[in-house]
């Protein structure tokens, strides 16, 4: 059994956004969690996605020197690179189960970085694939 906790964008970037409300608190005791243990595992694509979400989408985007400061402090955690290969299994997973390529290439890194279990929003909680399983921490259980 793996400890690895793939963290999907929308988690780090809540984290990151002060006017998330109940999101925030969550996404932020998460990614501290994550950090202390060194459990955390992300994607190249993660890294951009949170980079240009934070600088653009936020209702108070962090400047560009925060962000990238942010995105390093992103790249010490385990990091997927993406390549030509997973880009191809990723397609193969999204016509299989009819997600968009975007979730399918962040759920294939998650599966090659040998994750237990993947936080998202984005995808069906407690959706299982290829050993690992979706989790939305945001959620009311």
């Amino acid at each position: 059994m793996s400890d690895k906790v793939f963290v999907d964008t929308n988690v780090l970037v809540y984290a990151h956004d002060l006017d998330a409300g109940d999101r925030h608190s969550v996404a932020s005791l998460l990614v501290a969690g994550l950090w202390d243990t060194r459990s955390a595992v992300i994607s190249t694509q993660v890294l951009q996605e949170f980079y240009v979400t934070v600088t653009r989408k936020l209702a108070e985007p962090l400047s560009p020197e925060e962000a990238a400061a942010a995105t390093r402090k992103l790249g010490e955690y385990t990091v997927a690179r993406i390549d030509p290969a997973m880009v191809y299994r990723a397609i193969d997973l999204s016509q299989r189960h009819t997600v968009s390529f975007w979730d399918a290439l962040i759920l294939r890194a998650a599966i090659e970085s040998g994750c237990e279990v993947l936080l998202t929003e984005d995808l069906h909680d407690g959706w299982e694939v290829e050993g690992v399983r979706v989790e939305n921490p945001f959620r009311s259980r």
